[in-house]
C-alpha cells in the first residue's frame, strides 16, 4: 500500500468484485479495503464494515485461518476508531482461533494485542511489555517489516506520552 491508502482501496474493491476471482481472493481483497480504510483514517467505520463482510465470507467459505486474520485487522481497526472494548474482544478471538503459530504470526498478534493496550493508559506497561516481547521475537527471526512496525508503534506512544 506504500502511502497510497485511497488508490490501494479503490484497487482491492474493484478486485473484491472481479467475477474472474475466486471467492476466497475476492473475499481476501474485501479484507485488504478495510486494512487499507483502516490505516488511512483510524476514524473510518467503514473499515470495519468491509472487515465485517470479509470475516463473514471467510467464515462462509469455511476459511478459518483467514477468519483468524480478519478478527486480528478487526481489532485494530476498532482500536482506530476508539471502540476498545471490541478491540480486545476480537484480538482474543484471533488469538484463540490461530491455527498457526509461526514466529511471523505470533509477533503480528502481539504486536496488535499490544499496540490495543496502548491505547488505554490503565493497559499500557502490560502493552509495553508485549511490544518488547514481540521485538524480541521479530529480532531473533529477522522479521525487519514487523520490527518496523513495532519502532513505529513504540514512537508514537512516545511521543502520545509526553
Amino acid at each position: 500500500m506504500s502511502g497510497h491508502l485511497d488508490h490501494a482501496a479503490q484497487r482491492y474493491d474493484l478486485l473484491a468484485s472481479d467475477q474472474r476471482l475466486g471467492d476466497r481472493d475476492r473475499t481476501r481483497a474485501r479484507l485488504w479495503v478495510g486494512t487499507a480504510l483502516s490505516k488511512k483514517n483510524n476514524g473510518d467505520t467503514h473499515a470495519v464494515t468491509a472487515m465485517t463482510t470479509a470475516a463473514r465470507g471467510f467464515d462462509d467459505l469455511d476459511e478459518p485461518e483467514d477468519w483468524a486474520v480478519a478478527q486480528q485487522k478487526l481489532a485494530l481497526a476498532h482500536r482506530g476508531i476508539g471502540d476498545l472494548g471490541a478491540a480486545l474482544r476480537h484480538i482474543d478471538t484471533a488469538r484463540n482461533a490461530a491455527l498457526v503459530d509461526t514466529p511471523m504470526q505470533l509477533v503480528r498478534l502481539d504486536t496488535a494485542h499490544a499496540h490495543i493496550l496502548l491505547s488505554d493508559r490503565h493497559t499500557a506497561d502490560l502493552g509495553l511489555a508485549m511490544l518488547s516481547e514481540a521485538s524480541h521475537r521479530a529480532a531473533r527471526y529477522g522479521l525487519s517489516h514487523q520490527l518496523a512496525s513495532i519502532t513505529t508503534i513504540q514512537g508514537a506512544f512516545q511521543r502520545q506520552s509526553r
